[in-house]
């Protein structure tokens, strides 16, 4: 291996390292509270869509923060298997995740899982995420589910019926390459983020 290719090892390890560092730092952030930690792992003109809710980081904090205090006690955002695609300054990932929440009213206990799709550019020698998909792939139901109906897999209960829409109308998860995961470039629908102030 020359210098030049140690070199080139290093840095993308670096990337790999730091972009890792960046997603895992969400999980810290939301199950903490903390809004300026959260705000951090976001490029802020960043857009997420969380299916149940669509846009810019500030406005994500705000509502993630809200809806977790009235709705749990205490919750977890556990993440698992990550890919991630580097392409210079670009990058994409999806890693696994598991949410966990005691609740503050119903079943004690509430269980999802599903994927952070993400793209990450680095600006300024800094990681952060520029556009989130949080898709849903199971959830703790009373009944087996015909679909894999996005508003039904979700741990935020008594949805308006904009926003069970909104759901259903936006990203779905796919066991081919249908899903959303291959999509390149990663982008969010802009509509959605008008739709969802509807």
């Amino acid at each position: 291996m020359t210098d030049e290719d140690l070199q080139c090892t290093v840095a993308e390890l670096k990337d790999r390292n730091e972009i890792h560092q960046c997603l895992m730092a969400y999980s810290r952030a939301v199950d903490r509270l903390d809004r300026d930690l959260l705000l951090s792992v976001y490029h802020p003109d960043a857009v997420d869509d969380h299916g149940v809710f669509v846009g810019s980081p500030v406005e994500f904090a705000d509502w993630v923060i809200d809806m977790h205090t009235r709705t749990h006690l205490s919750h977890q955002h556990c993440q698992f298997n990550c890919t991630i695609d580097l392409d210079g300054d670009t990058a994409h990932t999806e890693t696994y995740y598991m949410f966990i929440g005691m609740n503050r009213q119903g079943d004690p206990l509430t269980m999802t899982g599903g994927r952070y799709l993400d793209r990450l550019e680095k600006r300024a020698g800094r990681w952060a995420i520029s556009e989130r998909i949080c898709l849903r792939d199971w959830a703790q139901l009373k009944d087996i589910p015909t679909s894999l109906d996005q508003s039904k897999m979700t741990a935020v209960k008594d949805l308006p019926e904009s926003i069970i829409a909104l759901m259903r109308s936006g990203p779905q998860t796919s066991r081919d390459r249908q899903d959303p995961s291959y999509a390149r470039p990663l982008q969010v629908d802009r509509t959605r983020v008008l739709s969802g102030r509807s």
